[in-house]
């Protein structure tokens, strides 16, 4: 889980003398106090009293600071020691950048040590070791170790650009403050998971989910189960899939009254359902960039037809893959599921309506195809026809007739029409 690690490195040799400078404030890097709580400052933080220019100054020099944090942590701690390539390499640079990007935002504002976004991530680096089956133990020597790395860096640049001791002095407070804050909120999601996780209770909940999701039981056994798991069974639920591997903090996300289950290949959440514009935001924003497909809201026995609704829409939607992209919600698109979910039915019928075109060159084909759809959409009108087309009404008469010979009684018949516009609809997919 460090492969999005903040202030995690490789194996080079580094001269141990150039890692542990003889002064006060290397000693407090190394062992911050317990008792310092960074969650809400009584004062000003250090940051503020920094010149803004600092960043500007120091920004330039970021490439050459994560390089040298990256070469050093793997050396002093050994959890951490693993060859730099492939996709653990590229997280740990983006996750070392995305660190040092922030701490350059902060100087001389009020602003927190942490953005919402940059909060997500350190709690997911928290969460993650837990999972990994590591103590926090070796997560907090590598964020000390980057702080100590960081601050020998930006000061000796703060001297080259003659910024004087007393910027030195204030940088030093500045990454120990931010330093204590990432420990503070990895800490609390490493807890977090550890208690949701923990022994018969995850296990409870775990089987409870799957009942569930079965469909198999029933609601005196449901809600005996979920006593059993310290869980309260609510009113209406929504389930989400979503592919495993971007299922990383997502129980921290989603709160504790969510279940969370991880199969081979996608995980599963149950999340209790409110009816409010503001809960489907705020579902919306924790799923966001996760690829993650939501089922239709309802009550425990509909769980099955949840899943199953939001497993079809992922499989026949466009994916969403992207950092920023919305999850799928399915009722928003069951037109497109019933589709898409029968292809082979959906061809045969098609095949079977719209025979009549097929003895037309392409263009023509295409014309009346698209004229078809639209006349059958507005009831035979031809003004909102020619509207949606962009053509003159006679030009819709003239098609609309050459239908009616091609057709024949079917433009009559209610069934066949709905067959029609349903073929139509498919093949515009």
């Amino acid at each position: 889980m460090l492969d999005r690690g903040i202030f995690l490195l490789p194996r080079h040799t580094i001269e141990r003398s150039k890692l542990f400078p003889r002064n006060n404030l290397w000693k407090s890097l190394m062992n911050p106090p317990a008792s310092k709580s960074p969650a809400a400052p009584a004062y000003d933080p250090p940051w503020l009293a920094l010149p803004r220019e600092v960043s500007d100054l120091l920004r330039p020099k970021m490439p050459g600071i994560v390089e040298a944090i990256i070469d050093a942590v793997p050396q002093l701690v050994p959890a951490y020691a693993r060859p730099i390539e492939g996709r653990f390499g590229r997280g740990l640079r983006r996750g070392v950048a995305a660190a040092l990007e922030r701490f350059l935002q902060l100087p001389g504002t009020r602003l927190p040590a942490l953005s919402e976004e940059s909060r997500q991530l350190v709690a997911g680096l928290g969460s993650g070791e837990f999972r990994q089956g590591r103590s926090m133990d070796a997560l907090l020597s590598a964020y000390r170790m980057g702080a100590r790395v960081t601050f020998r860096e930006m000061s000796r640049i703060s001297m080259e650009k003659d910024l004087g001791q007393s910027v030195v002095v204030d940088l030093g407070e500045s990454i120990l403050a931010y330093i204590d804050e990432l420990s503070a909120v990895s800490a609390e999601a490493y807890a977090f998971e550890q208690s949701e996780r923990a022994g018969a209770v995850d296990r409870r909940r775990t089987e409870l989910l799957e009942l569930l999701l079965m469909g198999q039981a029933d609601e005196a056994a449901l809600r005996q189960a979920a006593s059993m798991a310290d869980w309260s069974l609510p009113a209406r639920l929504v389930v989400v899939t979503l592919p495993l591997d971007r299922s990383a903090g997502l129980r921290l996300q989603l709160g504790p009254g969510t279940l969370v289950v991880e199969r081979e290949t996608d995980a599963v959440a149950l999340v209790p359902a409110r009816k409010s514009e503001a809960a489907r935001a705020a579902l919306e924003k924790a799923l966001k960039g996760r690829s993650a497909s939501v089922g239709p809201a309802g009550g425990w026995e509909k769980v099955p037809d949840s899943l199953r609704l939001a497993v079809l829409a992922a499989s026949v939607l466009p994916p969403r893959e992207g950092p920023e992209d919305p999850p799928i919600w399915a009722d928003d698109h069951l037109a497109q599921i019933v589709l898409g979910s029968e292809p082979s039915a959906i061809a045969e019928l098609a095949e079977r309506r719209l025979a009549p075109l097929e003895g037309l060159r392409p263009a023509q084909r295409e014309r009346l195809a698209e004229t078809l759809l639209s006349w059958l959409r507005h009831w035979g009108q031809r003004a909102p026809v020619a509207a949606e087309l962009g053509i003159h009404p006679q030009t819709v008469g003239y098609r609309a007739a050459q239908l009616r010979e091609l057709f024949g009684d079917a433009l009559e018949d209610p069934r066949a029409r709905f067959e029609l516009e349903l073929a139509l609809h498919a093949g515009r997919r």
